[in-house]
């Protein structure tokens, strides 16, 4: 029992991680040559000064459904997360981490929406940026989508996870 703990708060851990590196690093979508747009800015290598510029990105509806959404995510994981401590160090013998569980699961129903609208709507978001087909997908869009079935298993985890001393 001790060991599965350990697992689930270590995946846990790792998924918060992941979730949050997603979230807010710059890398949803790349173009060739130093170019590539987030949830919140677009950014350009100047070589010749070796630093990033970066603007803000143009706010769409479908922009802001992707922000909300990712954010949402990591809030749930993080609520689940502080409730699984608390309910760790309260809950009686026996008792189940629903809570922490369901949070789990919408956390992860969250970055999935959050995924799928960003893969069918790309075009809508990134419109005023250079032409979509010499870009690609960026690790932070990866990322996203490997939290999703990490975030419903560990949630699974976490509704079948009984408390014993």
């Amino acid at each position: 029992m001790a060991y599965l703990l350990m697992f689930v708060t270590l995946l846990h851990i790792i998924t918060l991680a992941i979730l949050f590196i997603a979230t807010m690093e710059k890398s949803w979508w790349v173009w060739e040559g130093m170019e590539n747009s987030d949830l919140w800015y677009n950014c350009r290598f100047d070589n010749f000064t070796g630093t990033w510029l970066c603007a803000s990105s143009k706010e769409t509806e479908w922009l802001q459904a992707v922000q909300v959404l990712m954010v949402l995510s990591v809030v749930f994981s993080s609520v689940s997360f502080l409730v699984f401590l608390g309910q760790l160090f309260t809950m009686s013998k026996g008792g189940l981490f629903y809570f922490t569980g369901l949070c789990q699961v919408f956390a992860g129903l969250a970055a999935f929406s959050a995924a799928l609208i960003y893969t069918l709507h790309n075009k809508e978001i990134l419109q005023d940026s250079r032409e979509l087909t010499s870009g690609r997908f960026g690790y932070c869009f990866n990322l996203a989508w490997v939290c999703v079935p990490l975030l419903l298993c560990s949630g699974v985890v976490y509704i079948h996870l009984r408390k014993k001393e």
